[in-house]
């Protein structure tokens, strides 16, 4: 698959190291352009917020960049809450992206279908920030899928929420600019990986640093997001079983 970025086509992986670059220089202001709407069908239960119910996204927040109570207090009244049960959407093809999510509990598959190929992008597990970015930067429609792959709570926050956020507080506003910048980071980090790690030290890293996955999502699933198939994924672990 390939993007537009400036008019010009670009890889997916090298949209990530772009913006990656871009994001350094400019802040998250940046994404301000003319908002898109249109009716979007959502399967989930919505709920007001009470502050105690909160605090792992205050906490999140301020793991970035120190934020006064008051800001804190302002920015936090936009977020809503949303359940979402296995197997269900919250982007798909042909979807404009108005959400920018933290993953309070649960985990949600990024992908896309490529000539008939799942592609897998990223799993975003508790405490993370995550959206499809280039659509909801560019404010074009997606073509990925950000899939419910276990029963998932997230918090979540319109763009045009999110600047007025922005706006009224430095500190929330350098808060937006470093997650999204910690977003593009990881991205990298994994084309990285990618090009200069062999399958075997891919599946190892996987399994040292969130473990969790593979009790949590399928192993084709995982296979396609280390660049392997299913079965030498299967090929890996017999051979390390032996060891």
């Amino acid at each position: 698959m390939t993007v537009k970025f400036h008019s010009e086509s670009i890889s997916y992986s090298e949209f990530y190291y772009v913006l990656f670059h871009e994001s350094l220089a400019f802040s998250y202001k940046w994404c301000d352009y003319s908002f898109h709407t249109c009716p979007i069908p959502k399967y989930f239960v919505l709920s007001p917020l009470q502050p105690d119910t909160l605090k792992d996204l205050e906490q999140k927040i301020r793991s970035f960049t120190p934020v006064s109570d008051s800001d804190m207090e302002f920015g936090l009244q936009f977020y809503k809450k949303e359940t979402f049960k296995k197997g269900e959407f919250l982007v798909q093809p042909g979807q404009y992206i108005q959400d920018f999510y933290f993953m309070k509990q649960g985990c949600v598959t990024f992908y896309s279908i490529e000539e008939g190929i799942t592609r897998v992008m990223e799993f975003y597990t508790d405490g993370s920030f995550f959206t499809d970015l280039y659509p909801y930067i560019e404010e074009i429609p997606s073509e990925s899928y950000l899939e419910v792959t276990e029963d998932t709570v997230v918090y979540t926050i319109t763009k045009s929420d999110a600047l007025k956020v922005f706006d009224h507080s430095h500190a929330l506003e350098r808060f937006g600019r470093l997650s999204m910048q910690k977003a593009f980071i990881n991205n990298f980090q994994r084309i990285n990986r990618m090009k200069n790690l062999s399958n075997q030290e891919r599946y190892l890293q996987l399994l040292e640093k969130r473990p969790s996955l593979f009790q949590r999502v399928p192993q084709y699933l995982i296979a396609s997001y280390l660049g392997l198939t299913p079965v030498g994924l299967s090929k890996i672990r017999k051979r390390l079983s032996k060891q």
